[in-house]
C-alpha cells in the first residue's frame, strides 16, 4: 500500500513540475522571457551543432506546440484504439529509433524525449547530420523539415512531392521561422544580459 501511494505522489509531482506550454508561442523572446532555461539550452544547441536557434524551435512548434508529453494520433480499428500512428513522442516529436541513434551517436545516452534540453539538442544533432548527408543548409527550415518528416532516404527520393499538404507545413514553418529570427533580433542581447547577470550575480 505504501508503495502505491509513494508511486501516485511521484507521478503528481512530476505532473506538477511538467513545463506548461508558452502562453504567447508566436513570439520566441515571449518563450524565453517565460522559461529562461530554454534559452540557455538553445544557446548550448547551437554552440555545439551549428543550427541557428529559430530554426529547431519553429520545427518544434509544429511538431508538439511545446508539450512536453505530446503523443501522434491514435489509430482505430472501426471505433477500436489499436495504438499511436508511431512512436514519436515529447517537445521534438522523435521517433524510438531516430531517438536511440542519437543518444548513441551524440553520448547522451540519459537523453529523455520530454526534457526540453534533452529535445532541442536531439533537433540539432538532426538538423546536423541533414546538412551532412543531404546538404541541406542548417539555417534552411522548409527544406530541414521535410527531413525531419520524410527522413534523409526520403528527402532524397523526393517522397514529399506527393504530399502537398506537408509542403504546405514546411513553408508554415519557413515562414514562422522567419518570423522568430527576426524576432530573435531584437530580444537577444537582452536575453544574454540576463543570462550573464544571473550567471555572476544571484
Amino acid at each position: 500500500m505504501k508503495n502505491v501511494i509513494l508511486f501516485v505522489l511521484c507521478g503528481l509531482f512530476v505532473s506538477a513540475c511538467a513545463t506548461p506550454p508558452p502562453k504567447n508561442p508566436e513570439n520566441i523572446c515571449e518563450i524565453f522571457y517565460e522559461n529562461r532555461d530554454w534559452y540557455d539550452a538553445a544557446k548550448d544547441m547551437k554552440e555545439t551543432w551549428g543550427t541557428p536557434i529559430h530554426v529547431p524551435i519553429a520545427m518544434m512548434y509544429q511538431e508538439s506546440s511545446f508539450k512536453h508529453d505530446a503523443y501522434p494520433p491514435m489509430e482505430y480499428f472501426w471505433f477500436i484504439p489499436i495504438g499511436r500512428v508511431s512512436s514519436a513522442y515529447g517537445y521534438a516529436q522523435a521517433k524510438t529509433e531516430t531517438w536511440d541513434d542519437y543518444k548513441r551517436e551524440s553520448g547522451n545516452s540519459w537523453a529523455d524525449r520530454d526534457n526540453f534540453y534533452d529535445a532541442i539538442d536531439f533537433m540539432g544533432w538532426f538538423t546536423a547530420k541533414t546538412h551532412k548527408i543531404n546538404g541541406v543548409s542548417k539555417w534552411d527550415a522548409y527544406a530541414q523539415y521535410l527531413n525531419y518528416h520524410e527522413g534523409w532516404g526520403g528527402f532524397r527520393n523526393k517522397t514529399y512531392l506527393k504530399k502537398p499538404w506537408l509542403i504546405n507545413v514546411s513553408r508554415i514553418v519557413k515562414k514562422r521561422s522567419l518570423r522568430y529570427a527576426k524576432q530573435l533580433r531584437g530580444c537577444q542581447e537582452n536575453l544574454d544580459s540576463s543570462w550573464l547577470w544571473r550567471l555572476f550575480f544571484t
